[in-house]
């Protein structure tokens, strides 16, 4: 998780073009566009700009009129692009340039959905990781070789230039900005506005297109609402199998299914969500932390933040601990 650059300045500018992907446009507009009087925090400006002239149309019928043309952009502190029009429609030269000459200004440009196209166009995200939709992933990967695709996660920080996944994936991305730059209190108060998790665990290969019967996913929701409940406990494969009434081999191969990964990892994501809410909200020891989240020992914690999320308990404390 790359330590972030100062943000340049709050105005936030997200691009919009026809044939506009409302639900991509509209997870950075809730986020950054709807004003926050009674957040203690000083908050953005959201504006858009049209990455083409003439009457815009959006998705569902809509029609849309940008406040600005792309020689607004170099006000930009950071720019949004919610998606595109599709994986195989250019993107024009002008678009290009501009995106080029913002982020050497310094400006952080973000990606949702299939918008990683757009960032991938500029060469910026050569050498670099990145995600989109897992259903164009195999597409971003043959045309632009030169990018780590990961299809396996919600998004990608890589400092100045950001992608997330599909759709509803945008929020997650977002969210994070706001932790970013404001500290874990105040997104937690923009998660609750908008009544979502903070910051969801997992990627997601758990929203890949699997047929799994109903009787098995309703035995499989069982457990993980179980398994979610007594995360900070010992679960053993046997005790989870019996309680779905599995053979564990069946278990463990229906548990893949439904999920995407072993019980073990699964259960790995979900203390680590317990010990970053203890880190965040609470002054208690490293070995306290351990035992209340289900890891048992500082060690075993420290191992898996590292592995998992690329810094050490201590230093993540000392970046998102509310003050």
């Amino acid at each position: 998780m790359p330590m972030p650059a100062k943000m340049p300045n709050p105005l936030v500018m997200a691009l919009v073009y026809d044939g506009l992907c409302n639900f991509e446009f509209a997870c950075a507009a809730e986020v950054f566009g709807l004003p926050r009087p009674e957040l203690d925090a000083s908050w953005y400006r959201f504006e858009t700009c049209a990455t083409e002239s003439g009457p815009l149309r959006a998705a569902y019928g809509m029609r849309i009129a940008a406040d600005h043309g792309l020689s607004r952009l170099p006000e930009a502190g950071t720019i949004i692009v919610p998606g595109w029009k599709g994986i195989d429609v250019p993107v024009p030269p002008a678009l290009i340039r501009a995106l080029r000459a913002a982020h050497e200004r310094g400006a952080r440009l973000v990606s949702i959905c299939s918008g990683a196209f757009v960032l991938a166009a500029t060469g910026l995200l050569d050498g670099r990781r990145a995600t989109t939709h897992w259903r164009y992933a195999d597409a971003l990967r043959t045309r632009y070789p030169a990018i780590e695709v990961d299809a396996d996660v919600l998004y990608v920080d890589e400092g100045q230039v950001m992608t997330s996944a599909g759709s509803a994936a945008g929020l997650d991305l977002c969210l994070y900005l706001v932790r970013r730059d404001h500290g874990p209190a105040i997104a937690n108060a923009v998660a609750r506005r908008l009544v979502v998790p903070p910051h969801r665990e997992g990627g997601q290969a758990q929203f890949v297109e699997r047929p799994v019967a109903t009787r098995e996913r309703d035995a499989m929701s069982s457990v993980l609402d179980y398994m979610q409940r007594h995360a900070v406990e010992p679960l053993t494969i046997a005790a989870l199998a019996s309680r779905a009434t599995m053979s564990e081999r069946t278990f463990l191969r229906r548990f893949r299914q439904a999920t995407g990964e072993t019980p073990g990892d699964w259960l790995v994501k979900a203390r680590l969500e317990r010990a970053r809410e203890l880190l965040e909200t609470t002054s208690l020891s490293m070995d306290r932390i351990a035992q209340q989240s289900g890891f048992g020992t500082s060690m075993t914690l420290r191992h898996h933040f590292r592995e998992r999320l690329g810094a050490s308990p201590t230093s993540y404390r000392a970046r998102f601990a509310g003050n």
